[in-house]
């Protein structure tokens, strides 16, 4: 356990150092432009639509999981696990969708801001 403590504590290390210097690598006083916006905009898009998939699967798959365990060990509780099962993936799936509504709205946002570039 405390080789693992070890490395992660070095990864972190390590990741700070090398990161710490472009953080603050520009003066206080400087003002972004669109691009970098434009650019932080995409990047947000982007991760945060892949965040959303890959969470809403895992959860998906461990909610399926746990039903699945749950009927195989009475399988005369099918019927009682089917409703929460399905209402729990749905409601999973709803936060995959506002992310996918929020990933839209940025695109519109980064589209009005490159027309006025």
């Amino acid at each position: 356990m405390n080789n693992r403590k070890a490395i992660l504590f070095a990864t972190t290390f390590l990741f700070v150092s090398l990161f710490s210097v472009a953080a603050f690598a520009q003066d206080a006083g400087a003002a972004d432009n669109k691009f970098t916006v434009a650019a932080a905009i995409a990047l947000a898009e982007g991760f945060g639509l892949a965040v959303a998939a890959f969470g809403g699967a895992m959860a998906q798959g461990k909610a399926a999981t746990a039903a699945l365990e749950g009927i195989a060990r009475n399988p005369s509780a099918a019927g009682r696990l089917f409703t929460p099962l399905i209402l729990g993936l749905a409601l999973i799936e709803s936060l995959v969708i506002y992310s996918l509504v929020i990933a839209f709205i940025l695109n519109g946002s980064l589209g009005a801001l490159v027309a006025n570039m």
